[in-house]
């Protein structure tokens, strides 16, 4: 039997239930710093770190277990704005936030803070946009909206197919994190890793649907803000800069400034046998000038867009009682997701500092090549092929340009090359794993609930009960996750890469529909399929073309081809909807009342 997880005596219940639960593993925390001091081998408290975590996300998974549709789509539309903010945090700060981010701006400096402001202000549109007008309509998923307001089985197919190739290019981004992670944690292959991962993936989701994926991503932030922000404030503490990086860091870059000249930082060499790079400056150059700003601009913008496109970010405002805590809730999201974005400039100028400055004894370079290759954490990560050293001239002494890694182990690392005690690293694999977990299952579960929505129920079979239903979602997220296993272990893109991707993929295909479909009456059916096809065509054509060579229009590259897809998307469905007959009053009538920020849902789910 499944416990009580709606009402308002659980809701009410809440705050306790998660300050029993973040004791608890702070308590678990302090357990292993101890018996680290009594010989606890590192893998061992590894291990322990990953288990234990995986362990309450299996629990709270299998105890929020449902069979109701309403539960299992939409948490029964009971989560409370601030736990619901949480949660959407966590479904979004995923693998590239939490591994990967941090590791773009440490190996090539500012450019990478167009993700930190496109993520940020991508919030801002969905507030505005987006989140409470979806809820006031009162739908189960983003097709769902789309098939509603516009009609017809063909506009809700299109939504389908948009949904699924940017959830999925993204769910395999998260696998890969999580790959990544169990490969070190475990010492096992990263091929092997990623199944390893899927599987803990499925047991948060599998048997709750939406109310499990929910309160599991509420106890991962938990984990996962505490292992980001502690080893900051212990690097800096212990570095001299003091006890709040994140305002306190800027002495830090100055003396980074001082030292790349000195240590020879140049353009960054790429290994061409692991295909890792070498370190580059933290800084533009003034000789960047007007390209570098473009492309700053282009990213941010590609990820502010993509944000308030992504199906499984929207979903999550669908859970709430209403639509005024909808838009609280919000707010809420940001507030969390700022914590994090606010501390990652710190965390890659303090992790750099660690390994330029020779006033710190965890510097490397100038030191002999032997006695950094003889490092725990160099042997640790060079093992699984994410760091490597090639002694290029023959001198024994390692130099800037000698020595290569993946940049999304820098997270993960700091606290090893730093000389943190070794429970700090067990922290950050745990949170790593957290952040990635609950954004895959937010992934799987949007892509699962659509197509046993959308395509079955509301395309295939109509008359499916909701037994059948459920059954047909469970088998698709054991389907997709698996297809997600399988191309996340090719490493067929970087982390950041595919996550940019599958942001370029949502606002080509999914935006305009979306917002024309709030705020323009007189959008309609045709423009629609015509807005989803020829964006997502045109997005995909000038990546498949970018990708096989051809010159970037503007500098757009592969990672801003949302620029292409959302700009001929806006164009097809405005032209088509202005060259085609208006909707039908009800529906425009339906519009105007979506637009008024209060009353009960416009659809109603029996």
């Amino acid at each position: 039997m499944a416990l009580q997880f709606e009402g308002k005596s659980f809701t009410q219940s809440l705050p306790k239930i998660y300050a029993i639960y973040t004791g608890g593993f702070l308590a678990f925390f302090a357990l292993m710093a101890v018996l680290e001091q009594f010989g606890l081998s590192a893998r061992a408290i590894g291990l322990s770190f990953v288990a234990f975590t995986i362990a309450i996300y299996a629990f709270i998974g299998v105890i929020s277990r449902t069979a109701a549709a309403d539960a299992y789509y939409l948490a029964g539309r009971s989560v409370p704005p601030v736990f619901n903010g949480m949660a959407t945090a966590a479904d979004w700060m995923s693998g590239a936030s939490f591994v990967a981010m941090a590791g773009g701006i440490f190996m090539s400096g500012y450019p990478y803070l167009a993700f930190v402001v496109g993520w940020t202000g991508g919030y801002i549109l969905v507030a505005t946009l987006m989140a409470p007008y979806l809820r006031k309509f009162g739908c189960y998923t983003v097709p769902d909206f789309i098939g509603t307001r516009y009609g017809g089985k063909l506009t809700r197919f299109c939504a389908i197919v948009v949904l699924m190739v940017a959830s999925f290019t993204y769910v395999t981004a998260q696998i890969t994190a999580t790959g990544t992670i169990a490969a070190r944690a475990f010492l096992i292959p990263f091929e092997l890793a990623c199944w390893l991962g899927l599987i803990g993936i499925l047991v948060c989701s599998m048997l709750g649907g939406m109310r499990a994926v929910t309160w599991t991503q509420v106890a991962q932030y938990i984990v996962l803000i505490v292992a980001y922000i502690l080893p900051i404030v212990w690097m800096s503490g212990a570095q001299g800069f003091g006890w709040f990086p994140q305002l306190q860091y800027g002495p830090a870059v100055e003396r980074i400034q001082e030292l790349e000249p000195l240590l020879g930082v140049g353009t960054a060499p790429v290994d061409t046998v692991t295909g890792l790079s070498a370190l580059t400056t933290l800084h533009a150059s003034p000789a960047d000038g007007a390209l570098a700003a473009w492309q700053f601009v282009t990213l941010a913008f590609c990820m502010m867009v993509g944000t308030a496109s992504l199906p499984h970010i929207l979903m999550r405002y669908f859970t709430t009682p209403s639509v005024k805590a909808a838009r609280s809730s919000v707010a809420w999201s940001l507030f969390f997701i700022f914590l994090l974005y606010f501390s990652a400039p710190a965390l890659a100028t303090l992790s750099k500092l660690s390994l330029f400055d020779p006033n710190l004894a965890s510097s490397i370079f100038g030191k002999a090549i032997a006695d950094v290759e003889a490092l725990s954490w160099v042997r640790n990560w060079g093992e699984i092929g994410l760091v490597a050293i090639r002694d290029s001239n023959g001198d024994g002494i390692l130099q800037i340009n000698e020595f290569f890694l993946n940049p999304d182990i820098i997270v993960l690392a700091t606290p090893e090359f730093a000389g943190l005690p070794y429970v700090i690293s067990g922290l950050v694999a745990a949170g790593g794993l957290a952040a990635a977990l609950s954004t895959a299952d937010g992934l799987l579960l949007a892509m699962a609930n659509t197509l046993s929505h959308d395509l079955y129920y509301k395309i295939i079979d109509p008359k499916a009960e909701t037994r059948k239903r459920l059954l047909t979602a469970r088998v698709l997220l054991l389907v997709i996750g698996a297809a997600g296993a399988a191309v996340a272990s090719m490493r067929l893109e970087g982390i950041l890469g595919a996550v940019a991707w599958a942001f370029c993929f949502a606002m080509s295909g999914l935006f305009a529909p979306l917002v024309l479909g709030v705020w323009w009456k007189r959008a309609n059916r045709a423009g629609a399929v015509a807005g989803m096809v020829v964006g997502l065509i045109a997005g995909w054509g000038y990546l498949l073309a970018v990708r096989n060579g051809m010159t970037p229009w503007l500098g757009l590259d592969h990672l801003r081809f949302g620029v292409v897809g959302v700009v001929a998307s806006f164009i097809a469905m405005i032209t088509v909807s202005l060259l085609t007959p208006a909707p039908d009053e009800e529906i425009q009538r339906m519009v105007d009342e979506v637009r008024i920020p209060r009353g009960d849902a416009l659809v109603r789910h029996h």
